[in-house]
Protein backbone atom coordinates (compact mmCIF):
# COMPACT_ATOMS: atom_id res chain seq x y z
CA UNK A 1 0.00 0.00 0.00
CA UNK A 2 1.73 3.14 -1.26
CA UNK A 3 0.80 6.58 0.03
CA UNK A 4 0.87 9.07 -2.86
CA UNK A 5 2.71 12.33 -2.14
CA UNK A 6 2.83 13.46 -5.76
CA UNK A 7 2.66 17.25 -5.96
CA UNK A 8 3.88 17.68 -2.37
CA UNK A 9 7.16 19.37 -1.50
CA UNK A 10 9.02 18.35 1.67
CA UNK A 11 11.96 20.03 3.38
CA UNK A 12 14.04 17.56 5.39
CA UNK A 13 16.34 19.02 8.04
CA UNK A 14 19.28 16.90 9.22
CA UNK A 15 21.27 17.67 12.37
CA UNK A 16 24.43 16.24 13.93
CA UNK A 17 23.14 13.01 15.46
CA UNK A 18 24.63 9.56 14.99
CA UNK A 19 21.25 8.62 13.50
CA UNK A 20 21.75 11.10 10.64
CA UNK A 21 22.31 8.13 8.34
CA UNK A 22 18.65 7.16 8.84
CA UNK A 23 17.65 10.46 7.23
CA UNK A 24 18.83 8.94 3.95
CA UNK A 25 16.11 6.28 4.22
CA UNK A 26 13.56 8.93 5.20
CA UNK A 27 14.44 10.95 2.10
CA UNK A 28 14.19 7.81 -0.03
CA UNK A 29 10.69 7.04 1.29
CA UNK A 30 9.50 10.54 0.40
CA UNK A 31 10.98 10.31 -3.08
CA UNK A 32 9.46 6.86 -3.63
CA UNK A 33 6.04 8.29 -2.72
CA UNK A 34 6.40 10.93 -5.44
CA UNK A 35 7.27 13.97 -3.31
CA UNK A 36 9.72 16.69 -4.25
CA UNK A 37 12.36 16.53 -1.50
CA UNK A 38 14.78 19.25 -0.43
CA UNK A 39 17.38 18.88 2.31
CA UNK A 40 18.97 21.37 4.70
CA UNK A 41 21.95 20.21 6.80
CA UNK A 42 23.52 21.69 9.87
CA UNK A 43 27.34 21.82 9.89
CA UNK A 44 27.43 19.02 12.47
CA UNK A 45 25.27 16.79 10.28
CA UNK A 46 27.89 16.93 7.53
CA UNK A 47 30.30 15.16 9.87
CA UNK A 48 28.07 12.07 9.69
CA UNK A 49 26.57 12.12 6.17
CA UNK A 50 27.71 14.03 3.09
CA UNK A 51 25.50 16.47 1.22
CA UNK A 52 26.34 14.54 -1.94
CA UNK A 53 24.45 11.51 -0.59
CA UNK A 54 21.23 13.51 -0.27
CA UNK A 55 21.76 15.16 -3.65
CA UNK A 56 21.99 11.69 -5.21
CA UNK A 57 18.82 10.55 -3.42
CA UNK A 58 16.69 13.63 -4.07
CA UNK A 59 18.18 14.96 -7.32
CA UNK A 60 18.14 18.42 -5.71
CA UNK A 61 20.98 20.59 -4.38
CA UNK A 62 21.38 20.49 -0.59
CA UNK A 63 21.35 23.63 1.55
CA UNK A 64 24.49 23.85 3.72
CA UNK A 65 26.57 26.68 5.14
CA UNK A 66 28.84 26.50 2.09
CA UNK A 67 26.18 25.99 -0.60
CA UNK A 68 23.81 28.79 0.41
CA UNK A 69 23.30 31.19 -2.50
CA UNK A 70 21.39 34.43 -2.83
CA UNK A 71 21.60 34.23 -6.59
CA UNK A 72 19.19 31.28 -6.54
CA UNK A 73 16.49 29.75 -4.33
CA UNK A 74 19.07 27.74 -2.38
CA UNK A 75 19.00 29.86 0.79
CA UNK A 76 17.30 29.72 4.16
CA UNK A 77 14.48 32.07 3.10
CA UNK A 78 13.51 30.94 -0.40
CA UNK A 79 13.89 27.18 0.11
CA UNK A 80 11.25 27.19 2.84
CA UNK A 81 8.78 29.09 0.66
CA UNK A 82 8.63 26.31 -1.92
CA UNK A 83 7.99 23.49 0.60
CA UNK A 84 4.69 22.39 2.15
CA UNK A 85 6.17 20.96 5.34
CA UNK A 86 9.48 20.96 7.22
CA UNK A 87 10.57 17.86 9.15
CA UNK A 88 13.76 17.83 11.19
CA UNK A 89 14.89 14.22 11.53
CA UNK A 90 17.04 13.65 13.43
CA UNK A 91 16.76 16.68 15.72
CA UNK A 92 19.44 16.88 18.41
CA UNK A 93 18.75 18.27 21.89
CA UNK A 94 20.94 21.23 20.94
CA UNK A 95 18.79 22.04 17.90
CA UNK A 96 15.54 21.57 19.82
CA UNK A 97 16.62 24.01 22.52
CA UNK A 98 17.83 26.54 19.96
CA UNK A 99 14.58 26.47 17.94
CA UNK A 100 12.51 26.90 21.12
CA UNK A 101 14.54 29.98 22.03
CA UNK A 102 14.50 31.42 18.51
CA UNK A 103 18.27 31.06 18.16
CA UNK A 104 19.37 30.93 14.52
CA UNK A 105 23.15 30.51 14.54
CA UNK A 106 23.47 27.96 11.72
CA UNK A 107 21.87 27.36 8.34
CA UNK A 108 19.34 24.82 9.64
CA UNK A 109 18.06 26.86 12.60
CA UNK A 110 17.89 29.91 10.34
CA UNK A 111 15.72 27.92 7.93
CA UNK A 112 13.50 26.76 10.79
CA UNK A 113 13.04 30.30 12.08
CA UNK A 114 12.07 31.52 8.61
CA UNK A 115 9.71 28.61 7.81
CA UNK A 116 6.06 29.69 8.05
CA UNK A 117 4.20 26.38 7.62
CA UNK A 118 4.03 23.11 9.55
CA UNK A 119 7.22 21.93 11.29
CA UNK A 120 7.71 18.41 12.64
CA UNK A 121 10.56 17.45 14.95
CA UNK A 122 11.90 13.94 15.47
CA UNK A 123 14.23 14.04 18.50
CA UNK A 124 17.33 11.84 18.61
CA UNK A 125 19.68 12.23 21.55
CA UNK A 126 20.98 10.60 24.70
CA UNK A 127 18.23 9.91 27.25
CA UNK A 128 19.69 12.29 29.82
CA UNK A 129 19.98 15.10 27.27
CA UNK A 130 16.30 14.77 26.41
CA UNK A 131 15.31 14.43 30.08
CA UNK A 132 17.04 17.65 31.19
CA UNK A 133 14.63 20.34 32.37
CA UNK A 134 15.70 22.76 29.63
CA UNK A 135 15.02 20.22 26.87
CA UNK A 136 11.71 19.12 28.39
CA UNK A 137 10.62 22.75 28.62
CA UNK A 138 11.71 23.35 25.03
CA UNK A 139 9.74 20.34 23.78
CA UNK A 140 6.64 21.39 25.72
CA UNK A 141 6.93 24.97 24.43
CA UNK A 142 7.24 23.82 20.83
CA UNK A 143 4.23 21.50 21.11
CA UNK A 144 2.15 24.32 22.59
CA UNK A 145 3.12 26.39 19.54
CA UNK A 146 1.89 23.85 16.97
CA UNK A 147 5.11 21.97 16.32
CA UNK A 148 4.51 18.23 15.95
CA UNK A 149 6.78 15.86 17.86
CA UNK A 150 7.58 12.43 16.43
CA UNK A 151 8.40 10.51 19.58
CA UNK A 152 11.79 8.79 19.86
CA UNK A 153 12.13 5.08 20.49
CA UNK A 154 12.96 3.48 23.82
CA UNK A 155 15.87 1.09 23.14
CA UNK A 156 19.62 0.54 23.35
CA UNK A 157 21.21 3.78 22.17
CA UNK A 158 24.42 4.18 20.16
CA UNK A 159 26.19 5.45 23.28
CA UNK A 160 25.40 2.19 25.11
CA UNK A 161 22.71 3.58 27.40
CA UNK A 162 19.20 2.11 27.38
CA UNK A 163 16.24 4.48 27.31
CA UNK A 164 14.24 6.92 25.24
CA UNK A 165 16.20 8.81 22.60
CA UNK A 166 16.61 6.73 19.45
CA UNK A 167 15.22 8.30 16.31
CA UNK A 168 11.75 7.04 15.35
CA UNK A 169 11.72 4.47 12.57
CA UNK A 170 11.91 6.06 9.09
CA UNK A 171 8.47 4.67 8.21
CA UNK A 172 7.00 6.33 11.32
CA UNK A 173 8.55 9.68 10.32
CA UNK A 174 7.13 9.17 6.83
CA UNK A 175 3.63 8.46 8.18
CA UNK A 176 3.65 11.53 10.42
CA UNK A 177 4.75 13.85 7.61
CA UNK A 178 2.11 12.39 5.28
CA UNK A 179 -0.46 12.97 8.02
CA UNK A 180 0.59 16.62 8.30
CA UNK A 181 0.08 16.99 4.54
CA UNK A 182 -3.32 15.26 4.36
CA UNK A 183 -4.92 16.35 7.64
CA UNK A 184 -8.66 17.11 7.31
CA UNK A 185 -10.42 19.27 9.98
CA UNK A 186 -13.56 17.12 9.68
CA UNK A 187 -11.78 13.89 10.63
CA UNK A 188 -9.15 15.42 12.92
CA UNK A 189 -9.50 14.06 16.48
CA UNK A 190 -12.70 12.24 15.53
CA UNK A 191 -12.98 8.74 17.01
CA UNK A 192 -13.42 6.09 14.31
CA UNK A 193 -13.73 2.31 14.56
CA UNK A 194 -12.80 0.07 11.63
CA UNK A 195 -13.35 -3.69 11.61
CA UNK A 196 -11.58 -5.91 9.11
CA UNK A 197 -10.55 -9.36 8.00
CA UNK A 198 -12.42 -12.62 7.76
CA UNK A 199 -13.36 -14.31 11.02
CA UNK A 200 -11.97 -17.73 11.90
CA UNK A 201 -14.57 -20.02 13.47
CA UNK A 202 -12.79 -22.74 15.41
CA UNK A 203 -13.44 -26.42 14.70
CA UNK A 204 -10.73 -27.62 17.06
CA UNK A 205 -7.44 -26.22 18.31
CA UNK A 206 -5.78 -26.34 14.87
CA UNK A 207 -8.64 -26.07 12.34
CA UNK A 208 -11.18 -23.39 11.57
CA UNK A 209 -13.81 -22.26 9.05
CA UNK A 210 -13.11 -18.90 7.39
CA UNK A 211 -13.49 -16.94 4.13
CA UNK A 212 -11.27 -15.33 1.51
CA UNK A 213 -11.28 -11.80 2.95
CA UNK A 214 -7.74 -10.36 2.97
CA UNK A 215 -8.38 -7.43 5.29
CA UNK A 216 -6.68 -5.06 2.81
CA UNK A 217 -9.69 -2.77 2.37
CA UNK A 218 -10.08 -2.25 6.12
CA UNK A 219 -6.36 -1.66 6.52
CA UNK A 220 -6.34 0.92 3.71
CA UNK A 221 -9.34 2.65 5.25
CA UNK A 222 -7.60 2.78 8.64
CA UNK A 223 -4.52 4.38 7.07
CA UNK A 224 -6.64 6.89 5.14
CA UNK A 225 -8.41 7.89 8.37
CA UNK A 226 -5.09 8.20 10.22
CA UNK A 227 -3.72 10.48 7.49
CA UNK A 228 -6.70 12.76 7.97
CA UNK A 229 -6.12 13.01 11.69
CA UNK A 230 -8.74 10.61 13.05
CA UNK A 231 -8.26 8.60 16.25
CA UNK A 232 -8.51 5.13 14.74
CA UNK A 233 -9.33 1.88 16.50
CA UNK A 234 -8.70 -1.02 14.11
CA UNK A 235 -10.36 -4.32 15.07
CA UNK A 236 -9.23 -7.11 12.79
CA UNK A 237 -8.37 -10.77 12.42
CA UNK A 238 -5.32 -9.91 10.27
CA UNK A 239 -3.27 -7.16 8.64
CA UNK A 240 -1.54 -5.28 11.47
CA UNK A 241 1.87 -5.07 9.78
CA UNK A 242 3.26 -1.74 8.49
CA UNK A 243 0.60 0.37 10.20
CA UNK A 244 1.33 3.73 11.89
CA UNK A 245 1.88 3.16 15.60
CA UNK A 246 -0.76 5.80 16.42
CA UNK A 247 -3.51 3.44 15.20
CA UNK A 248 -4.95 1.42 18.07
CA UNK A 249 -5.05 -2.22 17.00
CA UNK A 250 -7.31 -4.85 18.54
CA UNK A 251 -6.91 -8.46 17.48
CA UNK A 252 -10.00 -10.61 17.05
CA UNK A 253 -10.49 -14.19 15.92
CA UNK A 254 -14.11 -15.22 15.53
CA UNK A 255 -17.49 -13.54 15.12
CA UNK A 256 -18.02 -13.33 18.87
CA UNK A 257 -14.67 -11.53 19.27
CA UNK A 258 -15.65 -9.00 16.60
CA UNK A 259 -19.02 -8.44 18.30
CA UNK A 260 -17.60 -7.95 21.79
CA UNK A 261 -14.66 -5.81 20.65
CA UNK A 262 -16.94 -3.60 18.54
CA UNK A 263 -19.44 -3.17 21.37
CA UNK A 264 -16.67 -2.21 23.78
CA UNK A 265 -15.11 0.21 21.28
CA UNK A 266 -18.48 1.88 20.62
CA UNK A 267 -19.07 2.37 24.33
CA UNK A 268 -15.65 3.96 24.65
CA UNK A 269 -15.86 6.33 21.67
CA UNK A 270 -19.42 7.45 22.36
CA UNK A 271 -18.39 8.32 25.92
CA UNK A 272 -15.49 10.36 24.52
CA UNK A 273 -17.57 12.09 21.84
CA UNK A 274 -19.25 14.48 24.28
CA UNK A 275 -16.00 16.30 25.09
CA UNK A 276 -14.63 15.95 21.56
CA UNK A 277 -17.86 17.44 20.16
CA UNK A 278 -17.57 15.16 17.16
CA UNK A 279 -19.85 12.24 16.35
CA UNK A 280 -17.83 9.00 16.04
CA UNK A 281 -17.95 6.64 13.05
CA UNK A 282 -17.94 2.88 12.58
CA UNK A 283 -16.81 1.30 9.30
CA UNK A 284 -17.88 -2.33 9.42
CA UNK A 285 -15.56 -3.86 6.81
CA UNK A 286 -14.97 -7.25 8.49
CA UNK A 287 -16.28 -10.34 6.71
CA UNK A 288 -18.03 -11.87 9.71
CA UNK A 289 -19.09 -15.51 9.41
CA UNK A 290 -22.82 -16.19 9.35
CA UNK A 291 -22.32 -19.60 10.97
CA UNK A 292 -19.93 -21.10 13.50
CA UNK A 293 -19.38 -24.69 14.68
CA UNK A 294 -21.95 -25.57 17.34
CA UNK A 295 -19.49 -27.58 19.41
CA UNK A 296 -15.80 -26.70 18.75
CA UNK A 297 -13.52 -29.39 20.08
CA UNK A 298 -10.54 -29.09 22.38
CA UNK A 299 -7.28 -30.56 21.20
CA UNK A 300 -6.74 -31.85 17.66
CA UNK A 301 -9.29 -34.23 16.19
CA UNK A 302 -7.66 -37.27 14.58
CA UNK A 303 -8.55 -38.17 11.00
CA UNK A 304 -8.85 -41.80 12.05
CA UNK A 305 -11.54 -40.83 14.56
CA UNK A 306 -13.55 -38.84 12.01
CA UNK A 307 -13.79 -41.54 9.33
CA UNK A 308 -14.40 -40.95 5.62
CA UNK A 309 -16.82 -38.06 6.17
CA UNK A 310 -17.03 -35.29 8.75
CA UNK A 311 -20.44 -33.86 9.46
CA UNK A 312 -20.11 -30.52 11.22
CA UNK A 313 -23.14 -29.00 12.91
CA UNK A 314 -23.23 -25.22 12.64
CA UNK A 315 -25.22 -22.50 14.37
CA UNK A 316 -25.89 -18.91 13.36
CA UNK A 317 -23.60 -16.24 14.73
CA UNK A 318 -24.96 -13.03 16.23
CA UNK A 319 -25.46 -10.41 13.51
CA UNK A 320 -22.96 -7.74 14.58
CA UNK A 321 -24.35 -4.88 12.50
CA UNK A 322 -27.95 -5.57 13.49
CA UNK A 323 -27.29 -6.01 17.21
CA UNK A 324 -24.88 -3.19 18.12
CA UNK A 325 -26.17 0.13 19.46
CA UNK A 326 -25.85 2.64 16.62
CA UNK A 327 -27.77 5.55 18.13
CA UNK A 328 -24.73 7.71 18.90
CA UNK A 329 -22.48 6.67 16.03
CA UNK A 330 -22.54 6.95 12.25
CA UNK A 331 -22.26 3.49 10.72
CA UNK A 332 -21.08 2.48 7.26
CA UNK A 333 -21.56 -1.17 6.36
CA UNK A 334 -19.79 -3.11 3.62
CA UNK A 335 -21.63 -5.56 1.40
CA UNK A 336 -19.90 -7.95 -1.01
CA UNK A 337 -22.20 -9.75 -3.48
CA UNK A 338 -21.85 -12.09 -6.45
CA UNK A 339 -25.47 -11.85 -7.56
CA UNK A 340 -25.55 -9.57 -10.59
CA UNK A 341 -29.35 -9.50 -10.55
CA UNK A 342 -30.14 -8.79 -6.89
CA UNK A 343 -26.79 -7.78 -5.41
CA UNK A 344 -27.49 -4.05 -5.50
CA UNK A 345 -30.97 -4.47 -4.02
CA UNK A 346 -29.54 -6.63 -1.24
CA UNK A 347 -27.07 -3.84 -0.41
CA UNK A 348 -29.86 -1.24 -0.39
CA UNK A 349 -31.94 -3.45 1.93
CA UNK A 350 -29.08 -3.34 4.43
CA UNK A 351 -29.94 0.31 5.19
CA UNK A 352 -33.29 -0.68 6.69
CA UNK A 353 -32.63 -4.23 7.88
CA UNK A 354 -29.54 -3.34 9.88
CA UNK A 355 -30.10 0.36 10.51
CA UNK A 356 -26.87 1.62 8.98
CA UNK A 357 -26.35 5.12 7.58
CA UNK A 358 -24.58 3.99 4.40
CA UNK A 359 -23.43 0.88 2.58
CA UNK A 360 -20.32 0.32 0.48
CA UNK A 361 -21.42 -2.18 -2.17
CA UNK A 362 -18.90 -4.36 -3.99
CA UNK A 363 -19.92 -6.78 -6.76
CA UNK A 364 -17.49 -9.70 -6.89
CA UNK A 365 -16.88 -12.02 -9.84
CA UNK A 366 -15.50 -15.03 -7.97
CA UNK A 367 -13.10 -16.06 -5.20
CA UNK A 368 -10.21 -14.51 -7.16
CA UNK A 369 -11.77 -11.08 -6.51
CA UNK A 370 -10.53 -11.30 -2.92
CA UNK A 371 -7.06 -10.22 -1.87
CA UNK A 372 -6.33 -7.85 -4.75
CA UNK A 373 -4.93 -4.35 -4.39
CA UNK A 374 -7.88 -2.76 -6.19
CA UNK A 375 -11.60 -2.65 -5.54
CA UNK A 376 -14.78 -1.14 -6.97
CA UNK A 377 -17.34 0.44 -4.66
CA UNK A 378 -20.79 2.02 -4.93
CA UNK A 379 -21.56 4.23 -1.91
CA UNK A 380 -25.24 3.92 -1.03
CA UNK A 381 -27.41 6.01 1.31
CA UNK A 382 -31.19 6.40 1.52
CA UNK A 383 -30.93 9.41 -0.79
CA UNK A 384 -28.09 8.58 -3.18
CA UNK A 385 -26.08 5.92 -4.97
CA UNK A 386 -22.59 7.14 -5.92
CA UNK A 387 -20.25 5.04 -8.02
CA UNK A 388 -16.71 5.54 -6.73
CA UNK A 389 -15.22 3.63 -9.64
CA UNK A 390 -12.37 1.17 -9.57
CA UNK A 391 -9.09 2.16 -7.94
CA UNK A 392 -6.40 0.97 -5.56
CA UNK A 393 -7.81 0.48 -2.09
CA UNK A 394 -6.12 3.50 -0.49
CA UNK A 395 -7.41 5.85 -3.21
CA UNK A 396 -10.84 4.26 -2.92
CA UNK A 397 -10.73 4.76 0.85
CA UNK A 398 -10.28 8.51 0.40
CA UNK A 399 -13.37 8.58 -1.81
CA UNK A 400 -15.33 6.62 0.80
CA UNK A 401 -14.30 9.14 3.46
CA UNK A 402 -15.35 12.06 1.27
CA UNK A 403 -18.82 10.53 0.87
CA UNK A 404 -19.00 9.57 4.55
CA UNK A 405 -18.46 13.19 5.58
CA UNK A 406 -21.85 13.99 4.03
CA UNK A 407 -23.61 11.82 6.63
CA UNK A 408 -23.19 14.63 9.16
CA UNK A 409 -24.21 18.26 8.94
CA UNK A 410 -21.40 20.76 9.39
CA UNK A 411 -23.00 21.94 12.64
CA UNK A 412 -22.74 18.42 14.15
CA UNK A 413 -26.25 18.95 15.48
CA UNK A 414 -26.50 15.43 16.92
CA UNK A 415 -23.66 15.93 19.43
Amino acid sequence: MQIDLTGKSILLGVTGSISAYKACEIARLFVKAGAEVHVAMSPSAERFVSALTFEALTRNPVLTEKSESWASELNHIELGKKCDVFVIAPATANTINKIAQGIADNILTQTALAFKDKILIAPAANTQMLAKTATCNALAFLQENNYTMINPQDKLLACGDVGSGALAEPTEVFFEVAKALYRDPFWENRSVIVTGGGTREKLDEVRYISNFSSGKMAKALSVALYLRGADVSYISTMGFDDLPSAITTIEANDAQDILESTQHAIQKVTAESSHKMKIPYLFMVAAVADFTPKAPQSGKLKKSMLGDTWNIELKQTTDVLASIDKNAIKTVGFKAEMDTQEGLNNAIDLLEKKGVDAVCYNLLKDAKSFGGNENEITFITKETQVSLGRADKLTLSTKILDESKKLINEEETNV
